[in-house]
């Protein structure tokens, strides 16, 4: 947030799935209240959590907070996000909010997902079977589960840096207080990455597995038809810097191939 303050006068935060909106509004306390600038939009699918919280910013008189009642895949989107986070968006929700931070060039994401189940009822498909003993480490229902989880998170922290983002894997807070602990943050500093995307394209062919993100991104397996990624997804370079943004304009996104 201190960083987008310092280089945006009226920074945009997206809190994707925000159900009572409570972190949202404790980022808005923290660094918006008096700061004169920004705006912070909520994002929720249901209408009772969209009007409790609207009613709630009313009374603290937050009046650059704003709320939208939309699933995450479906809502309208500014065309410039500076920060985007997701608390707990629950198994693929956390995807849609990943792709919506990655369209409209957040410079900065925070999520933690949640209840991963995608991948791995993929892995029990007959057609994510890895060759060799990989297998083995999915085999039981649990280790299944387990598995699959963390794969997912690792195509995340992989797919954002293939789109120019720094990328931090850390925990939230104490395990005491939340399994759902993993929190993924992101840094864009590049306009894309070609290795991070031959890494992923790589562990996508090698687990036999294609999450909702990729799929959305286009990012297929080494190897399968179509060379890979969609043509205005393709990288321009290893890893391109993006020059430091003096006003609100966009990064400039990746260029044609």
């Amino acid at each position: 947030m201190e960083d987008v303050q310092t280089r945006h006068a009226n920074p945009l935060v997206v809190d994707a799935g925000s159900g009572n909106a409570y972190l949202g509004f404790v980022v808005y306390e923290l660094f918006l209240k008096d700061s004169g600038g920004g705006e912070l939009l909520s994002i929720e699918g249901r209408p009772d959590l969209t009007e409790r919280a609207k009613g709630r910013a009313e009374r603290l008189h937050f009046d650059r907070m704003r709320f939208q009642t939309a699933h995450i895949d479906a809502a309208e989107y500014p065309e410039r996000i500076h920060v985007l986070m997701a608390l707990h968006a629950c198994d693929t929700a956390t995807d849609d909010a990943l792709v919506a931070a990655i369209k409209h060039g957040a410079d900065h994401v925070a999520v933690v997902p949640c209840c991963q189940a995608e991948v791995a009822a993929q892995l029990k498909e007959k057609k994510a079977k890895p060759a060799g003993s990989m297998s083995l480490l999915f085999q039981h229902p649990w280790h299944r589960r387990e598995f699959g989880s963390h794969l997912t998170n690792v195509i995340r922290a992989l797919t954002l840096e293939a789109y120019g983002y720094q990328v931090t894997v850390t925990e939230l807070t104490g395990w005491e207080h939340s399994l759902k602990n993993e929190l993924i943050l992101g840094r864009r500093v590049h306009r894309d990455n070609r290795r991070a995307r031959l890494q992923l394209q790589a562990l996508l062919a090698e687990t036999g597995v294609q999450p909702r993100l990729t799929r959305l991104l286009g990012i297929t397996p080494a190897g399968a038809a179509g060379g890979g990624v969609e043509a205005e997804s393709e990288p321009v370079s290893e890893a391109e810097p993006i020059p430091e943004p003096t006003s609100d304009a966009a990064p400039a996104a990746p260029s044609e191939s």
